[in-house]
């Protein structure tokens, strides 16, 4: 068996000769329940969600457009700090949205898992972006602390408090998204914080205008950059482990392993792989070994929908062993 990532919906697992003496038997598309569950998961929200993408995209536009004038007229570095965030979130829910497309066009030839994976790619970039914008902003921060121009205040409470409201309406968008789709998550996250770091921008303009001490704006976006950096750590550690076919976060892959152990006639598992397919479903293959005999199909389909049940998985493949005194090539220690 090819070690790695195997087409989704292969019926049979093919071992090379001379690796393992098996029957090998794929558990994938034929599982009804656990394979129409992970489809249907990814796909029942498709028009909600692009609607939402649409409304956020169109808000945060017009509102970046109105920050970035309201910044240059009051002088207020805070103002525009925030509004090249959001242009960034614009960016992000655009790279989104596109990936969110790819995602549900069907499989190739080629592509024989489809555009899953660029959900995963989507969150790199977005988080990749994030951290450049972030670089940026902190460069022009630190250059007028060292030189503080004067700001208005007023300006900044305006539209300030205008972010408020536009970003904590576009994050409620995902709110309930967010929970399962690292992409959304990302999206939800953003806004949020920017909804809070507008609400910190109002408190500097109120201290710009009771105190009229210059240093409160560059103090403000610093804090910014900082709060923006700190929020946005996990979205990059999460999306390069993605990339990196790292097992989710979310799964326990001892307890995956103990529970492919503890099924009747299994007697040992190795070659066990388990990754991210898109930011919404995951995949497992694994040999398992069974002396008893081939188990039937109906040992397959139960497995398979066991995992999506218990553990979100809904594209396994397994290749079944049925001689133990075989060494296989694949049986390797070093993978968990």
């Amino acid at each position: 068996m090819k070690k790695g990532m195997p087409p989704a919906g292969e019926e049979r697992i093919a071992a090379p000769r001379g690796l393992c003496e098996t029957t090998p038997m794929g558990a994938g598309h034929d599982h009804h329940q656990g394979h129409h569950h992970g489809h249907a998961h990814g796909h029942a929200h498709s028009n909600p969600r692009g609607t939402s993408f649409a409304i956020a995209v169109t808000i945060n536009v017009v509102f970046v457009a109105v920050e970035v004038v309201a910044g240059l007229v009051s002088g207020s570095l805070a103002l525009v700090a925030d509004a090249g965030h959001n242009l960034l979130d614009v960016l992000s829910l655009l790279l989104a949205w596109g990936a969110s497309i790819l995602a549900a066009r069907p499989p190739s030839e080629r592509f024989t898992y489809g555009f899953k994976s660029s959900s995963i790619l989507a969150a790199i970039a977005n988080a990749a972006l994030l951290w450049v914008a972030l670089g940026a902003i902190l460069i022009e921060t630190l250059r007028r602390l060292s030189d503080p121009a004067p700001v208005e205040g007023m300006p900044m409470i305006v539209v300030a408090s205008a972010g408020i409201v536009v970003n904590g309406a576009s994050a409620l968008l995902f709110a309930r998204g967010s929970k399962t789709d690292l992409n959304l998550r990302a999206a939800f996250l953003h806004l949020l914080a920017d909804a809070a770091v507008s609400a910190g921008v109002v408190v500097a303009g109120v201290a710009v205008m009771l105190t009229e001490a210059a240093w409160i704006d560059p103090v403000t976006s610093l804090v910014i950059t900082l709060v923006i950096g700190w929020s946005s750590w996990g979205l990059l550690r999460d999306s390069l482990q993605m990339g990196l076919l790292a097992v989710p976060a979310d799964i326990d892959h001892v307890r995956v392993r103990a529970f492919l152990e503890s099924r009747p006639g299994v007697a040992a598992v190795h070659d066990l792989h388990i990754w991210a397919m898109s930011t919404t479903e995951n995949a497992i293959t694994a040999h398992l070994v069974m002396p008893g005999g081939h188990p039937g199909d109906a040992f397959l389909h139960d497995l398979a929908r066991d995992l999506e049940h218990e553990f979100h998985i809904g594209h396994p493949t397994f290749q079944v062993e049925t001689m133990a005194d075989e060494t296989c090539a694949l049986d390797n220690p070093a993978v968990v």
